[in-house]
This record gives C-alpha cells, sequence and structure tokens, in this order.
C-alpha cells in the first residue's frame, strides 16, 4: 500500500491513512487500523477540502492577468494569457471576443498537469497517422500536425459507492446491486465530442494535484458551460454505461435497464490535459498525460433498430423459404411444398411474435455515430526526463457490483443463477410432460404395453399442445427462469449457500370455494367436466382399448 496521499483518498479519521471501499458493508475501512469513515462523513471530507481550495483560489488570482475569450459561434469559453492573441475559436472555427479579466470561481480545484510537451504531442499524433496511413483520417491529419493545440478540459471527476436497480426488458422484476466507480471522468463542456474524449481515457489519477494558476502558463483553458441537470445527466449515463456490461453478464441478457443513483459519491470538477484539433469533421485528440491518440472518423454510419413485430415477421419469411427450398430440394411437388410450408409459417409466426413481443419496447429508429480510432492500450509515462512506454495497461477502475436481496429483515449480499443445466433440464421434462401427458396416463393404465398404443387417439391433444407449449415456454417459461433466479447467499469468508424461500401452502376458505365454483357452478363446470371427460377418453382411445 502506497503512503503517497492523493486528493481523491477517504482518510481514516483516527491514523490518517487512505480508506478502502467496502461494497458489501458500505463503508470505507482503513488499511492500516480498521477505523471506519461512513458515507456521509467521507462526502463532508472533500467538501471541506473544496471549500479550503476555492478560498485560495480566490487569494491567488489576483496575481496572475488572464483574460477570457467567448466564441461568437458555438459558445466556447477560453482562458488564456494577457499576452497572448486569440483569433478564431479552436472548436468551430469562428470568431472570438475577448471579455473581461478570469474569475477564480471558473477554476476547478484540482488538476491533471500535461506531462507530454507540444512537440512529444505532435510524434505521437503523426506516429498514429503513420502506422494508419491508409485511413483517410491519417492522411488529412498528417498536413494538420502543427495545428494540434494544448488545452485543458473541464471535467467532473466521480468517486464513491453506486447503488444501482437493474432489470432485464423482458423481465418484471428488479434486481438491487451495489457499486463503487473509481475516478470516472465525465466531459463538462457542451462543444466537445464525448466519445472521442473517451476514447484517449483513461488518465493516472495519482498525477492529480491541487489546482494552481501556474499550470495554465502557456497553456489554454476551455471552461465549463453545460448547466447542472445536464451534467448530472450525462454523469448517470456514463456511471450506467461503465456497469452495463457486468449487469449483462449477471442477468444473462443484453437487453437490460441499468439505473443509477450516484448520490453517495465524491464529486469533484478538475482540468485534464488535452491535446485537441478540430477542422470541420475532423477531430482527433491526444491525451496530455498518457500520450493516447483518439481520431474521430470523417464518415457516419447508421444503424437501424426494427420494430419487433417486424422482427417476428421478418424471421417467418426467413424460416417459410427455407422450409419450402428444403422440400423442394428433397423432390417434393411446388403445390404441396408451398402448402405445408405455409402451414409451417402459421404457427411458426405465433411462436416469434410471442417471442419479440418481450421486447416490444424496441421502436423503429435509425441512430448514428461516427467510429472512434485509438492507438490502443499502450500509453507513456515520463521518467528521467524523457518519454517511456509505461509497464502496466491503465484500466478503468469500475469495481464489481454485488446483488443484494432482502432475506428476513435485512439485505444479504447475495450472486444469483438463472440458466443452470438443472434447470434447463426440468424446464424441458415439464414441456415433454405437457406434449405426452395422454400418452404416459395411457401407459400408466395399460401396463406400459407399446405395442397396443395407439397415438391417433391423443390427435386432439397434439393439436392443442403442439402450438401451446412451445409459445408457453417462450413467453411464460423463460421468463419464469430471468426472474426467480437461485440466490446464494455470500457469507463473510466469501463461501456460498443456497437460500431457498420456504413454501407457504395453505388451505383457506376461499381456495376451496374457487375450486367448488369451478367444479360446480355453471358455465365454468360445464367446461371443466367437458375437458375433464374429453381427456379420459382419449386416454383410453390411446390406451389401445376399443
Amino acid at each position: 500500500m502506497s503512503d503517497r496521499k492523493r486528493i481523491t483518498d477517504i482518510h481514516c479519521p483516527n491514523c490518517g491513512g487512505p480508506a478502502d471501499f467496502d461494497i458489501v458493508r458500505q463503508e470505507y475501512l482503513c488499511g492500516y487500523c480498521g477505523g471506519i469513515v461512513k458515507i456521509d462523513e467521507a462526502l463532508k471530507e472533500k467538501q471541506g477540502f473544496r471549500e479550503l481550495q476555492s478560498g485560495r483560489l480566490r487569494n491567488s488570482v489576483k496575481t496572475f492577468r488572464l483574460f477570457k475569450a467567448d466564441c461568437s459561434g458555438c459558445g466556447a469559453e477560453i482562458v488564456f494569457e494577457e499576452g497572448e492573441a486569440l483569433s478564431n475559436c479552436p472548436f468551430c472555427g469562428r470568431s472570438l471576443v475577448r471579455t473581461d479579466y478570469l474569475d477564480a470561481s471558473d477554476m476547478p480545484e484540482s488538476v491533471i498537469p500535461f506531462a507530454l510537451t507540444q512537440s512529444e504531442a505532435e510524434a505521437a499524433l503523426s506516429e498514429w497517422c503513420s502506422r494508419n496511413r491508409l485511413k483517410r483520417e491519417a492522411r488529412e491529419l498528417s498536413g494538420l500536425i502543427k495545428e494540434l493545440r494544448g488545452f485543458y478540459l473541464p471535467y467532473e471527476m466521480i468517486r464513491g459507492p453506486v447503488h444501482m436497480k437493474v432489470s432485464r426488458m423482458d423481465g418484471f422484476r428488479k434486481y438491487s446491486c451495489e457499486g463503487f466507480i473509481s475516478d470516472e471522468f465525465v466531459n463538462r463542456s457542451s462543444q466537445l465530442d464525448n466519445l472521442l474524449l473517451d476514447g484517449m481515457e483513461p488518465f493516472d489519477t495519482n498525477g492529480l494535484v491541487e489546482f494552481d494558476f501556474a499550470y495554465v502558463a502557456g497553456k489554454r483553458v476551455k471552461t465549463a458551460d453545460i448547466p447542472a441537470s445536464e451534467l448530472n445527466a450525462r454523469v448517470r449515463e456514463e456511471t450506467q454505461t461503465s456497469y452495463t456490461p457486468y449487469v449483462r453478464k449477471v442477468l444473462e441478457s443484453k437487453a437490460v435497464e441499468v439505473d443509477a443513483d450516484i448520490s453517495s459519491a465524491v464529486r469533484l470538477p478538475v482540468l485534464l490535459p488535452v491535446y485537441y484539433i478540430c477542422k470541420g469533421d475532423l477531430m482527433a485528440a491526444v491525451n496530455g498525460q498518457t500520450g493516447k491518440v483518439s481520431v474521430r472518423s470523417l464518415r457516419e454510419s447508421y444503424y437501424y433498430f426494427l420494430p419487433w413485430w417486424l422482427k417476428a415477421i421478418a424471421a417467418t419469411a426467413v424460416f417459410a423459404l427455407a422450409s419450402f427450398l428444403a422440400f423442394r430440394l428433397f423432390g417434393m411437388d411446388t403445390a404441396r411444398s408451398v402448402l405445408i410450408s405455409g402451414i409451417l409459417a402459421a404457427f411458426f409466426i405465433i411462436v416469434t411474435l410471442c417471442l419479440y413481443s418481450d421486447t416490444a419496447r424496441n421502436d423503429f429508429t435509425v441512430e448514428s455515430g461516427r467510429e472512434i480510432f485509438t492507438s490502443g492500450g499502450k500509453t507513456l509515462v515520463r521518467e528521467k526526463g524523457g518519454l517511456v512506454p509505461r509497464d502496466s495497461v491503465l484500466l478503468r477502475k469500475t469495481e464489481e457490483p454485488v446483488f443484494f436481496e432482502k432475506i428476513g429483515e435485512k439485505e444479504q449480499p447475495v450472486a444469483l443463477r438463472f440458466t443452470s443445466p438443472l434447470r434447463v433440464i426440468r424446464m424441458a421434462a415439464l414441456c415433454m410432460l405437457a406434449l405426452f401427458l395422454p400418452v404416459i396416463a395411457a401407459l400408466l393404465i395399460n401396463g406400459f404395453d407399446f405395442q397396443r398404443l395407439f397415438l391417433g387417439g391423443s390427435a386432439v391433444w397434439f393439436c392443442i399442445a403442439v402450438p401451446v407449449v412451445p409459445i408457453y415456454l417462450l413467453k411464460f417459461g423463460i421468463v419464469e427462469l430471468h426472474d426467480n433466479p437461485w440466490i446464494y447467499i455470500i457469507k463473510e469468508n466469501g463461501k456460498r449457500k443456497r437460500y431457498r424461500k420456504k413454501l407457504n401452502f395453505r388451505v383457506t376458505w376461499d381456495g376451496i370455494r374457487t375450486v367448488l365454483r369451478v367444479m360446480f357452478v355453471p358455465p365454468v363446470s360445464l367446461a371443466f367436466w367437458f375437458g375433464l371427460l374429453g381427456f379420459i377418453v382419449m386416454v383410453y382411445l390411446t390406451a389401445g382399448y376399443e
């Protein structure tokens, strides 16, 4: 454990050491003395730091002659030194209007300083262009590398607990899970491409220091310009995006919804070092700390999302065509091939409509986007005055979530399991039982005499069961699997124990009255006795008795 104190650390009130968050206990625990820091105490600690730092900035801003410029086109606001002349906006190319001196409230309290010089950033972008010379973006950027400019860009850094409600889009049950997001950065500017900036992350937060105006000397600063409501929406969206892969893995589906609550997380406004270039649709960024390159594609891609009913029709059409071609391949004449394929399609359309109706929230939409090219996971670090490749790959620090279920009177950490082999086998066995119930009953009464068995006696049952059972399996059986998982309680020693909910079956007068009403009160009773009598006749005929 490092003894170096970081701005992002939560400190133990007993010994001052850094405290790490325990997702299960929902507390920060000191690794040195075992001290505990509550979530609200951690928030107060960082709020106190921000108030002290803001006061220091208000006092020091008086000694620095920094100006602001507002873009007449996109509205970007840029901070620069007094002697620097600005003429055009680096984000849209429109003219800039010089305004008053900088106010200290425009500056965040923390910053990651530039580690790459202008020439080193140009070299990193030039290397990317050389390796990707076949791309149109690389060819056009090669002649513009000298226009790369360094900026401190405004971000919100998120670190702390994440409370989530998650669910499958084809299910009805919501699950509670807890996570911890460590040092996630969210862009606070409306003019910049979020995906482009996301491509050059992550940053090494070990380099985060208290802001000082000396850091902006020779560099321009882009100030934050999005309202608090939009920033909150961005923070939630990026947090949910970070956790979506974990949730998909646990819930065994890509169609999941994640609703994140980050009210318990520490949020710090920071400045991050970025070399940026924008020429119309051509955009590129170089991480000013690690040298990672991110380039936005010039070509826009379109993604089409079909409504659920159209997916069902398309799947049925493909199935019917495949069936027709198969029948013709094996020598069946055209008329019979069309007839049988049509009958199969009529059945298959019912199955697919039931299957795809689970995603009925999918409407017909067309979304556009641009691919982001990066230089990969390789990053640079400065050692002994020079840049060298970093030994390890910088990764985003998102802790794997822990699911919780209310068992008894308290929430307990659990592991969920859905489609285990045993559950799938049991569901398949129940389907087979439903399909061949008259046959099974017939074998029981004729002493398992298969030679006497007459399957034609159950023809009516098969006509009903063959379409109904698959539909029930798709519509309710799979949903049952996903809405009633096996639950394993996670013990303090890490071991798991299966939790079995006690069945609370009681015979009540309401239940008895319902059964008697079905059996003896018309017209429902007529259908009940007719169905029962029909089933008995089918079993009798199937058993081979005449």
